[in-house]
């Protein structure tokens, strides 16, 4: 979803209604040190509430601490719903949403910090594109640098997903629907751009995500993502990270990922120059390897895994067979 006009920038806190003037504390992380970093990378829909709780309960350390963790929602527009659920959650002192829709916004000092003394970060789903036009280069990317830095969570959803990889298809120069699999295979760089050096998280380095991926059928653009990345001369292979609706990926300090919530997710290796990858023509790429991760069940970033992949291939723009 693309957004024209600017939002000004509102700063909302939650407290429970039965409270209505019980003091918070809202200064810096209430312990030290935190016990990250971890992730959660949602798929777009309805969030995995467990997911977010485990991001939670990550930081923290445990599950029984007394100690709570400050949380701080980011997004360009919209509201403050994820307050209400999140500030429900075990383990949660404080909950703020700051949206921040230019770049203005973006260097205040005083949203900067509150940023900074935030344990957990949480991007809300919106349009990749407005954020890194509106956070790339600013003390806010900085500020959500040094939160990680100190152990914390940084998670996101939908688009708040998509830029925490090391490679970020940003949608800049694609219509209001974006590209999907057929117009990508076809043509791997027509109205496709990417992004590159906004979040160098360790364990997600040499990845590029996607979301809403079942329902919208994206393989074959995330294999365009691959392929192009290699042929650009960006790096010699990419790992794509493709999450399903209604589900997240959660990934913890060591870099084991975890599949959480209601569908898979695919992980997708590129590991060879393609065949075929140039503009106005269609895709030719063999052998992607593909791990099928459903619920409940672990990939390790950290090293990837030499068995439990199937190989598919995209020929003149077509998959040699359901690459599902």
């Amino acid at each position: 979803m693309k957004m024209g006009a600017s939002i000004i920038t509102r700063l909302t806190a939650y407290l429970k209604p039965d409270f209505p003037d019980k003091k918070i504390d809202i200064r810096p992380s209430l312990f030290n040190p935190l016990a990250g970093p971890v992730h959660i990378l949602g798929g777009g829909g309805p969030d995995v509430e467990e997911a977010i709780q485990w991001m939670i309960h990550q930081v923290r350390g445990s599950t029984s601490y007394s100690t709570k963790v400050n949380v701080v929602v980011i997004r360009t527009y919209g509201s403050d719903d994820y307050n209400r659920l999140i500030y429900g959650m075990k383990g949660v002192n404080f909950v703020e949403t700051l949206i921040i829709s230019n770049r203005q916004d973006a260097n205040r000092s005083d949203i900067v910090e509150k940023v900074r003394n935030a344990d957990v970060i949480f991007f809300a789903g919106g349009d990749q594109c407005e954020y890194i036009r509106s956070w790339k280069n600013t003390k806010l990317e900085t500020a959500v640098k040094s939160v990680y830095a100190k152990g914390g969570g940084i998670g996101g959803t939908s688009a708040g997903a998509m830029i925490q990889s090391d490679y970020v298809y940003d949608a800049c120069a694609s219509s209001e629907d974006g590209i999907e699999t057929k117009q990508a295979l076809e043509d791997p760089y027509r109205d496709i751009t990417f992004s590159y050096n906004f979040f160098p998280w360790s364990h997600l380095r040499g990845t590029i995500i996607d979301t809403h991926f079942d329902s919208r059928k994206r393989m074959g653009r995330i294999m365009a993502f691959i392929a192009r990345q290699i042929q650009d001369g960006v790096s010699k292979s990419a790992l794509g990270i493709a999450i399903s609706e209604e589900t997240s990926v959660v990934v913890d300090k060591y870099g084991m990922a975890k599949v959480m919530g209601r569908g898979a997710a695919y992980f997708v290796l590129g590991d060879h120059p393609p065949e075929v990858c140039k503009p106005r023509t269609p895709l030719t790429f063999s052998d992607y390897k593909i791990w099928r991760v459903p619920r409940g069940d672990t990939f390790n970033l950290r090293n990837l895994p030499t068995r439990g992949y199937y190989l598919r291939s995209v020929q003149r723009g077509r998959f040699s067979s359901d690459p599902y």
